[in-house]
């Protein structure tokens, strides 16, 4: 018996592997663009938190110069002598600050115009108080202006995260109004006293005014810095705020308490709204290190942050293009393995004439050496029955012959 030959593998048709190749070949393109989309994105963030942190750098630079220029205006309006070490020292160092950041910032057209303003600033010589005050109030203006075109440019008035753009909020915007609003009032309370009683009604106005200008950028810059802590998770931003913005709070309230006017006279004292002025100005100028120093801590850490999610994004990105080259080499190379061939067959149970590969006559020869022995033994003939055809005999009985009832049998 003949085992049949087992069916030869199939070669993979073209069109169905050009298919597939066809596939694998067009999944890279969402691939790439997906990879280049989140790297994008990425970039972008890592763009915006290097400016950010070039807009702190130089709002720690305008903090300095907000400080000394009160400091000045509040001599000059007094009368004392200027110190002006300390505000061109804070000036020189702006500079060099705009030097390397006012391109990408924007900012040094607005801060050479600050700078020459504060430059030619006068002393109190033989200048008017009032007109003292009012030169300073603009250089002043101007500096807050500044301080709205950093935040501007750097990205931090538009901060994705609810903790720093807050911060960024009370630092660049309400701590220096609220600063340069306590320095005001003290110095309109000095102005105030040196007019004559016919001012009055002028001097209780602008002090008025003075304490609500105060007031309320005090009042915004706490609402600030208590939603900064309500929604940050940092564990130590919460701590290090509020201490310093009580004491911020107790002092601007100090001031306020001090220029008010009581028993419908114009009169106030000045020795204790001067000391309530140095302690507000301290107060502020701690906190304002405080916020600056948080807030970079928060950008530092957003950087880290996003330079990992970097990596993560090109190792996700290698790994599927990895992924994608493997499945076009496994199409490629398919059906290139070894050809089948046709399978053994079994030794069949029919004379070797049947097997094909078998050499005529093979059979009869062992036949004839079964028959005849080996050489020198005497030979063993097989004794055979003849067989006669059906009804060859007369009789069912006789030997040799078939009977009509030997298939029967």
């Amino acid at each position: 018996m003949t085992v049949p030959a087992q069916r030869p593998r199939r070669w993979p048709n073209a069109p169905g592997k050009a298919l597939r190749l066809s596939l694998a070949v067009i999944l890279i393109a969402p691939i790439a663009a997906l990879f280049v989309q989140l790297q994008g994105s990425v970039d972008d963030d890592q763009e915006l938190a290097l400016r950010e942190q070039h807009g702190i750098e130089y709002l720690r630079s305008l903090a300095d110069v907000t400080v000394a220029l009160t400091e000045a205006q509040s001599a000059a309006v007094a009368g004392r002598p200027v110190l002006r070490e300390a505000l061109a020292t804070a000036v020189e160092r702006t500079t060099v600050i705009d030097t390397r950041l006012g391109a990408e910032l924007r900012t040094r057209e607005r801060w050479a115009g600050v700078r020459a303003k504060i430059e030619a600033l006068p002393d109190r010589g033989s200048t008017a108080p009032d007109a003292v005050f009012t030169v300073y109030r603009e250089a002043a203006d101007l500096l807050l202006a500044l301080y709205d075109k950093v935040r501007e440019s750097s990205g931090l008035m538009r901060d994705p995260e609810a903790d720093s753009y807050y911060l960024q909020d009370a630092v660049g915007e309400e701590l220096p109004f609220a600063l340069i609003a306590a320095g005001r009032l003290a110095d309109l309370a000095v102005l105030g006293a040196a007019r004559r009683p016919a001012e009055r009604l002028r001097t209780v106005a602008e002090l008025t005014a003075a304490r609500t200008s105060l007031l309320d950028p005090a009042g915004d810059l706490i609402k600030s810095l208590q939603a900064a802590v309500d929604s940050t998770e940092s564990p130590n931003l919460g701590g290090n705020l509020l201490n310093q913005l009580d004491s911020y709070q107790r002092a601007i309230e100090a001031l306020a308490a001090a220029s008010a006017l009581t028993d419908g006279t114009s009169e106030t004292d000045l020795t204790q709204i001067a000391a309530a002025r140095v302690t507000a100005h301290a107060a502020a100028e701690q906190l304002s290190a405080i916020i600056l120093t948080e807030l970079a801590t928060l950008i530092d850490a957003r950087v880290d942050r996003l330079a990992r999610d970097q990596q993560i994004t090109i190792g996700a990105g290698i790994l599927a293009l990895l992924l994608v080259l493997a499945l076009i080499t496994t199409i490629l190379l398919g059906g290139r393995g070894r050809r089948s061939t046709p399978a053994a067959t079994a030794a069949p149970d029919t004379p070797s004439a049947e097997i094909p590969g078998t050499e005529p006559g093979r059979w009869d020869a062992l036949v004839e050496w079964s028959a005849t022995g080996p050489a020198g033994s005497p030979a063993a003939t097989p004794t055979t029955r003849p067989v006669a055809a059906a009804g060859a005999g007369t009789g069912g009985d006789g030997p040799g012959t078939w009977g009509r009832t030997d298939a029967a049998r």
